[in-house]
This record gives structure tokens, sequence and C-alpha cells, in this order.
């Protein structure tokens, strides 16, 4: 059986809250395509600028939740030095 903590809604309130506290928003694509279905669907924009951060590297919305994680855990690890 599943457990809720883990499941992809929570996961994603749990990313939002973060990247909220850094000033950024966490999008998803409302429009889906080949390319964001085989990988990704999410971008970072900071709040301020409305400048997406990250996640359209090689195309829009193309990070998924676990690559967000570890670049909001990486920037606050940069944030702290």
């Amino acid at each position: 059986m599943g457990s809720r903590a883990n499941s992809q809604a929570a996961v994603e309130r749990r990313i939002r809250r973060i990247a909220q506290r850094r000033g950024l928003s966490l999008l998803i694509a409302q429009k889906r395509n080949s390319k964001i279905e085989a990988h990704g669907g999410y971008m970072l924009r900071d709040d301020e600028t409305f400048a997406i951060v990250f996640g359209n590297r090689q195309y829009d919305f193309c990070a998924d939740l676990e690559e967000i994680e570890a670049w909001l855990e990486k920037d606050e690890g940069e944030a702290d030095e």
C-alpha cells in the first residue's frame, strides 16, 4: 500500500513550499506534449522578475520533481555559505 507522504501531489506541495520560501514558484505544464510526457513537466520561476530559473534548458518544462528538489537543495547549500 502506498504512502500519502510520497504521492506525487504531496511531493509537489512540499517542493512548492520550499520554493516559495526562496521567492520561487513551481510551474506545472498544462499542455502536455510527447517531450514533456517523456521527461519532466516542471519549471521554477522567480516571483519578483518572472524569469524562469530552472527547468527550461532543453525545452520548457523539462525538469522532473527530483531535479527540481535537487536544484533547490543545491541552491540552499550555496546560500548558507
